[in-house]
């Protein structure tokens, strides 16, 4: 039986059209004809030659589920796992729950002494989650952590890396004497100078119950106990984030990336704030794009003072040459 034959045959009895293998699976050849034409028949579970029409396999075994889904909601309420381990839950996700309906699968209400095991059982199984120190703390600084990503609008794999640089921190016995909040809200910040997340120290600690001091020994402890490979800070990441902030425009901001390049290639921003460079890089593009942006609209939006914004404005223009228009000087 060819492959048009075997395909007619099973759209006249209304069964799914076979498909050919896949190429990691026609590796395969046909014992008879030494051909790789293979043909998957997912309603009978044969594996045929497209050629001679041999049978290959009989019982082909299916991997996939049972049901059908023709919807991503349907498929969610059908599905039986759970969702992948995450090391921003302080159980990983891996943990199962007891359910607060007192019936059974047919819908009918259990009986009472039914109900008081199963409401004994939640209650044990409630303990067993966290009945150690450790859990306990995870569970704390865990939800601190859900609580600072929220606020700080960070992307997952930011809490990913900050999850684990705490429990790094936790198995090493750096959180005993010290706060459960500094510690997190310290690894928090490694993670997004990790990642390159263009939040600053400032903008952190403000989020948290923290001081930001506290935050700052919290986070070069950890650089010293972890070993925490940190890449230094790049004024490139803060350029759009403060310019979205003082509505600067994207002729200017192009103009300031120009001065930041020119100025990462003579080393002349090596060493200073880059929150303080990206300011002054954004304040002489808006002097060089004529757009009227004071030094305090920009060191508002930057949260640097005025004076560092003059500072390294006027170093930029010496070591530069840069020529701006003297009208708005």
């Amino acid at each position: 039986m060819t492959a048009d034959v075997f395909q007619k045959d099973a759209l006249l009895s209304n069964k799914p059209t076979p498909t050919p293998l896949t190429t990691n699976a026609r590796k395969e050849k046909c014992k008879e004809c030494s051909g790789q034409n293979l043909i998957h028949d997912h309603d009978t579970g044969e594996t045929i030659c497209g050629d001679c029409g041999l049978v290959l396999y009989d019982q082909t075994m299916d991997k996939g589920p049972e049901w059908r889904a023709f919807t991503p909601q349907e498929k969610m309420s059908r599905a039986r796992v759970g969702g992948p381990s995450s090391f921003s839950m302080y159980d990983k996700g891996l943990s199962t729950t007891i359910s607060q309906i007192d019936r059974d699968a047919l819908g009918r209400k259990l009986p009472l002494s039914t109900r008081l095991q199963m409401w004994r059982l939640r209650k044990w199984q409630i303990r067993s989650k966290v009945h150690s120190s450790v859990d306990r703390n995870l569970a704390q600084a865990m939800a601190e952590l859900d609580r600072l990503s929220d606020k700080l609008y960070l992307p997952q794999a930011t809490k990913e890396k900050a999850a684990v640089i705490y429990r790094k921190a936790l198995e090493k016995g750096l959180v005993r004497g010290r706060s459960i909040a500094s510690i997190i809200t310290a690894s928090l910040y490694a993670a997004c100078r990790g990642n390159l997340a263009p939040r600053s120290l400032r903008e952190i600690a403000d989020a948290s119950l923290v001081n930001k001091k506290d935050v700052a020994r919290c986070y070069r402890l950890l650089l010293r106990e972890l070993n925490v490979n940190i890449p230094i800070a790049d004024p490139l990441t803060y350029v759009s984030k403060i310019a979205l902030k003082a509505d600067i425009s994207g002729k200017s901001q192009g103009k300031a990336i120009e001065i930041l390049r020119l100025a990462r290639q003579k080393r002349v921003a090596t060493g200073k704030d880059p929150m303080g460079i990206a300011a002054a890089v954004l304040y002489i593009g808006c002097l060089q794009n004529n757009e009227k942006k004071t030094q305090k609209e920009i060191a508002d939006a930057s949260g640097v003072t005025e004076v560092t914004v003059r500072n390294r404005y006027k170093a930029l223009q010496k070591e530069l040459g840069l020529v701006i228009p003297e009208k708005l000087k």
